[in-house]
């Protein structure tokens, strides 16, 4: 490197499994790159193949098509213009690893294998992946870089490694799912880095939603005093340039674009609409249908579909019974409007009353009971599954994670769907992001600015209406208190007895721990859903169904 060397962090949408598609949006990316002046494009972890694989990566016909896609893309880089640094499995002695390859000159220059596989949480890479050896630094174009893969960085062995055996500058490339406060973790970690081993370093992460995860993006570069250099956006597709200059006893780092990053509830409902959007258009749906009760969960769905598809895509269905009150009419048309979708009106009550009469000889000489509630809700899921089937439009779930961790939800009823965006959104957390979603509006939101849904959705007390003065906390107790119980036993795994030391009531507590554990079976039944929180379930949560611990 003479004087500077320019940078190009790729922060793109990969689709797992696509690999023609993601190495076109590679060579996209790389011509943009180029046309901006870079002489190195870095790209997140697996970009090549997707993250997270999971067990794909282990078919010998998938390796060896994200193989020769970076053969390809190797030889491509003969044409003069701009280094990559792409993310691909590798076999390499036998083995399969997680990789970062580094193509110029039309070959590829040398790889790198991730060192620190992650197994907590979301992540299980040890299940398929070889851990690498400490990495030493890669000599490209007068600079030696030193490549962290993610979780490469979250200890301190690898940058030290790299430090000590020559490298100028620290290169991360990434597959970080979205959390609440995630930015900022990495931001801190980073900096520790910089501060161990006086060293800039340049963080890329890709973004988009697979399957239950989100990615963020949010990609950085620091200087080695941790000063900021470069900060990308978050949520969307974005190239950003830096230069790298060589100073007295290293390099530096010339700043660059400075993009905001969301606050708590931005971030939170940016994932939600991100992931929903992914989920539909990478599994190549046409719109997607939803139940419009008039309460606050389905407001929100209904809002977040319209943010993420467009109004045209979201079709909405108020299937009233005899108990559905005028107000929830109302609510439900209004909100329609607000957001410019399309509302049908389906009445259940023909479908319920043909059970009803069905099953008149088998219930007789019994009360009704909940079994008349999961009717009326199981009419509903079958009425959205017949629209779904006829018209090829994907039913989304309106449920949220506390519904979901008290088993306040009917199998084949109110949880049917092909998609949960709530799954992981606590009750009390609908109510912040109904709040802000009527004051704001998300970067790249397609829905119509301003409020969205009815004040009433948001103040009135929440209800299922299968029965006659029904509400939620009736039957679960306030969500203020059922939130912050089930935080502690979900999220933190507290015994009940430091639950009750923090000031609830020891009832209360083993009320609600007793319906987490009972509906286990329900979750395990239930669809995917976007993760927002340090613990979702499913993946990141697995409970046995057959549970004889009783605390």
């Amino acid at each position: 490197m003479t004087h500077a060397l320019s940078l190009a962090l790729a922060q793109l949408n990969p689709t797992v499994g696509d690999v023609a598609g993601n190495v076109a949006r590679i060579r996209t990316l790389r011509a943009q790159a180029a046309t901006a002046g870079a002489d190195v494009v870095l790209f997140p972890e697996l970009s090549v193949s997707g993250y997270p694989p999971e067990d794909l990566v282990l078919k010998p016909a998938f390796q060896a098509a994200c193989r020769s896609s970076v053969e390809t893309l190797a030889v491509e880089t003969s044409d003069g213009g701009p280094a990559m640094i792409v993310g691909t499995p590798w076999i390499d002695g036998g083995k399969l690893y997680n990789a970062a390859c580094v193509l110029d000159g039309g070959r590829i220059q040398t790889v790198r294998f991730k060192h620190h596989l992650p197994n907590y949480g979301v992540f299980d890479e040890k299940r398929v992946f070889a851990a690498g050896p400490l990495p030493g630094p890669v000599a490209l174009r007068g600079v030696r870089f030193g490549l962290m893969i993610c979780e490469d960085m979250w200890f301190p062995d690898v940058a030290e490694c790299l430090s000590e055996s020559g490298a100028e500058i620290l290169i991360v490339p990434n597959g970080s799912p979205f959390e609440s406060d995630k930015i900022t973790q990495r931001l801190h970690l980073a900096m520790a880095r910089t501060a161990e081993t006086g060293l800039p370093l340049v963080y890329v992460n890709q973004i988009g939603g697979q399957d239950e995860l989100v990615f963020d993006g949010a990609s950085f570069a620091l200087n080695a005093d941790g000063a900021p250099a470069i900060q990308l956006g978050a949520f969307s597709e974005e190239l950003g340039i830096t230069k790298i200059r060589r100073v007295h006893g290293g390099v530096m780092l010339d700043k660059g674009v400075a993009r905001r990053t969301p606050d708590e509830l931005e971030g939170i409902y940016s994932a939600l609409c991100v992931g929903l959007r992914d989920y539909v258009d990478k599994n190549r749906f046409k719109g997607v249908i939803l139940g419009l009760s008039g309460g606050i969960d389905s407001a929100l769905t209904a809002a977040l579909a319209v943010d993420g598809l467009g109004a045209d895509r979201v079709r909405a269905v108020m299937m009233p019974s005899r108990f559905t009150g005028r107000e929830s009419l109302e609510d439900a048309a209004e909100c329609a409007k607000h957001l410019g979708v399309r509302l049908d009106e389906i009445s259940i009550e023909p479908a319920v009353e043909a059970f009803s009469a069905m099953l008149s000889g088998q219930f007789a000489g019994t009360k009704p009971d909940i079994t008349e509630e999961n009717i009326q809700s199981r009419c509903r899921g079958l009425t959205l599954m017949a629209l779904s089937n006829k018209f090829g439009l994907m039913v989304v779930s309106t449920g949220n994670k506390s519904e979901m961790s008290a088993g306040y939800a009917t199998l084949y009823g109110d949880m049917c769907g092909g998609f949960a965006v709530l799954k992981d959104v606590w009750k009390t957390t609908v109510f912040e992001l109904c709040r802000w979603r009527n004051s704001a509006r998300p970067s790249g939101g397609l829905g119509p600015p301003g409020r969205v849904m009815p004040d009433r959705v948001i103040t009135k007390p929440p209800t299922a209406e299968l029965r006659e003065g029904q509400t939620d906390e009736a039957s679960l107790g306030p969500y203020s208190q059922l939130d912050a119980i089930l935080k502690e036993l979900v999220e933190r795994e507290r015994p009940i007895s430091e639950i009750v030391d923090l000031g609830y009531p020891e009832a209360d507590v083993r009320r609600i721990w007793r319906m987490l554990d009972l509906s286990e079976y329900k979750r395990r039944q239930a669809p995917p859903g976007v993760k927002i929180t340090s613990r979702a379930f499913g993946r990141e949560r697995r409970y046995p169904i057959t549970n004889g611990f009783r605390g």
